[in-house]
């Protein structure tokens, strides 16, 4: 959990910075992905592409000849997110509700509109996500990491080593 905890608050100073991705950050990333892909990208808020960016080029770093499919996972794992429309703040406040609540809960409210509807999105932004890079045309790999990025190493089905490096890379 403080590893966690110390990733979420890395993650939040972050988020207050303003813009996207470098330019040729952002460059290099739309070379990693499909047509349906970018799109998505474009749909994720500054600071996610901003994070995304670092994640996956240190997965590059990590993998000698990384295939796309895997920096599209680093790139796009998070692009769940973009269903809920919750800024910076919503996202503080629903991380919080989503520790004391459960995900049976969190799967009934994504179904509902509002708030809820909202904050349910946001904390199943896994499956979200999942299914929006499935609907583009995605990578099994990529659409398999964006639904297992949270969960434990013996619930990937992802290639181990892909997996670690992708899950090592997630850390800032």
């Amino acid at each position: 959990m403080p590893g966690r905890s110390l990733h979420l608050a890395r993650r939040f100073v972050g988020s207050l910075r303003r813009g996207g991705p470098a330019p040729p950050d952002a460059e290099w990333a739309s070379r990693h992905l499909l047509e349906g892909e970018a799109y998505l990208w474009q749909r994720m808020s500054d600071a996610d592409r901003r994070h995304a960016v670092g994640v996956a080029r240190r997965v590059d770093e990590q993998i000698p000849g990384t295939q796309r499919p895997v920096l599209a996972a680093a790139l796009l794992h998070d692009v769940g997110k973009v269903t809920s429309g919750l800024g910076t703040w919503a996202r503080v406040v629903a991380t919080l509700v989503g520790a004391v609540t459960s995900s049976e809960r969190h799967e009934r409210w994504a179904v509902r509109n509002g708030v809820r509807g909202r904050l349910g999105r946001y904390l199943r932004h896994p499956s979200e996500g999942a299914a929006l890079l499935a609907a583009a045309g995605s990578d099994p790999l990529t659409v398999a990491w964006a639904a297992e990025h949270h969960l434990q190493r013996e619930r990937w089905t992802v290639d181990l080593k892909v997996a670690e490096a992708l899950w090592n890379s997630d850390d800032d």
